[in-house]
């Protein structure tokens, strides 16, 4: 495939401005939804294929989250698309400044295997706001779910505005040799510096969504039993394949054993298999003998069944665990929690800033005073207090990582700015003009000039 063909193709539909007008994108984004809810049978079929993933969580983790980003588009656009008018500062009156919003131009989006659908739509959505033509690149794992999207994406929409292209490394590598105005990438942090190298050479703007190992802060004066709840649905969410997903427990060292007996009876309640269309299958064979390498059966607490043929690992929680251990040198990416415990708050914190910048950090505390000194002292992408993940589901908090965890950041607004350039504008009047920046300049100009300038 000639790929520089299809993006000067792309670039030649930019420069007739046609996607700048609104109606333009409004008719894109609406035309999206309804192809999106018309081959939703296909889309559940294909990733039930590639993870046996249930319409339940397929619906409530990615296609009512690619919807609901379209609806504020919708009602956003207009808001976000309009210039914005800014004070003018006294060297330059009469006159008056302001800031347009215009698109980059011709975008490259390249989602994650995890969610693939919508880790790959969403971004495209956020670029077809702004005003851009994209050419989007699934993840090739799960091979059903990036097929359906290229179908139902490419026989509905023009290739000179947006076009998906699949394939695995050769393909990504030829298509990186290619000029985009902004590329914006979902996955692991060693690819993600492969990206961002390949942009450098055209000096492409990149945004980069990570991942990390984020971990949840859990203090004595806790609600054990709710904390436990909703650590087991964070961590166990898409069997764990969830990047912002709670990686480790660090626990006050009073409830650590309480706190093991909560989780492991909301493992028990939920009773997860894929059966039961709450479970999903590790994603490939690879991933599988990865997490399967991190279990060490001496620190396994409760769970580590492993079932090779159906590709599945039940709920692990690992105790005893201390930073050194191989299930905390990567992100576990799996449906293994591994907890530790701590004496002190500030050991803890030390501890867990000798690691990465994570993607996201979850606090579970009644103490504001803690609370804040966690927000304020560990750097993290973003995250949550008492809850774990759903900060994901706030379309007005920007989502993005830090350091190693991203660069960048989209959902709502944020992902409109994420593929838009902000022109800034001064704009002057013919009706008159001050002398003091011309020459001479004078002892008098000088004073005048402090006065107004400061």
């Amino acid at each position: 495939m000639n790929y520089q063909e299809i993006i000067d193709k792309q670039r030649a539909f930019f420069e007739t401005n046609a996607t700048k007008n609104i109606s333009f994108r409004i008719q894109q984004l609406k035309h999206l939804k309804s192809v999106l809810q018309q081959n939703e049978e296909l889309l559940y079929n294909a990733i039930y294929a590639d993870f046996k993933k249930s319409k339940y969580e397929t619906y409530t983790t990615e296609l009512a989250i690619m919807y609901h980003e379209i609806d504020l588009a919708l009602v956003k656009i207009k808001k976000w698309s309009k210039k914005k008018s800014v004070s003018t500062g006294l060297a330059n009156l009469p006159g008056k400044t302001y800031i347009i919003p215009e698109p980059f131009g011709n975008v490259l989006v390249m989602g994650a295997w995890n969610y693939p659908y919508q880790l790959s739509i969403v971004p495209a959505i956020a670029a077809i706001t702004a005003g851009c033509t994209v050419i989007m690149k699934p993840s090739e794992i799960p091979a059903n779910s990036s097929s359906i999207m290229a179908k139902i994406i490419n026989e509905n929409f023009s290739p000179e505005f947006f076009k998906v292209i699949e394939g695995g490394v050769p393909e990504t590598t030829e298509l990186l040799k290619v000029k985009f105005d902004k590329i914006f990438f979902t996955g692991s942090i060693p690819v993600g510096k492969i990206i961002y190298q390949a942009a450098a050479k055209h000096l492409t703007p990149v945004t980069l969504e990570l991942g990390g190992k984020s971990p949840a802060i859990i203090t004595k004066d806790v609600n054990i039993d709710m904390t436990a709840k909703r650590l087991v649905w964070a961590k166990f969410l898409n069997t764990g394949q969830t990047c912002i997903a709670p990686d480790y427990v660090m626990v006050d060292k009073a409830i650590h054993d309480d706190l093991l007996v909560a989780i492991q009876r909301h493992i028990e309640s939920a009773d997860y298999k894929v059966e039961n269309q709450n479970y999903t299958q590790i994603v490939n064979q690879k991933n599988f003998e990865r997490l399967q390498n991190m279990i060490e059966p001496e620190k396994v607490y409760f769970g580590g069944h492993c079932d090779v043929e159906n590709r599945t690992i039940s709920p692990t929680i690992m105790k005893g665990v201390s930073f050194s251990d191989k299930v905390m040198q990567e992100e576990i990416f799996g449906p293994i929690l591994p907890v530790l415990s701590f004496d002190h708050l500030d050991q803890a914190i030390t501890d867990i800033k000798k690691l990465s910048k994570p993607l996201s950090c979850y606090v579970f505390t009644k103490s504001k005073t803690i609370k804040n000194k966690i927000l304020q002292e560990i750097s993290f992408g973003g995250g949550a207090v008492n809850d774990a993940v759903m900060h994901f589901m706030e379309q007005n908090l920007p989502f993005g990582g830090v350091g190693n965890s991203g660069i960048g950041s989209y959902h709502g607004k944020a992902g409109f700015e994420t593929f838009s350039h902000y022109k800034s504008i001064l704009e002057k009047s013919f009706l008159i003009e001050l002398n003091l920046k011309y020459s001479p300049y004078t002892s008098t100009k000088l004073k005048w000039l402090k006065r107004l300038v400061g």
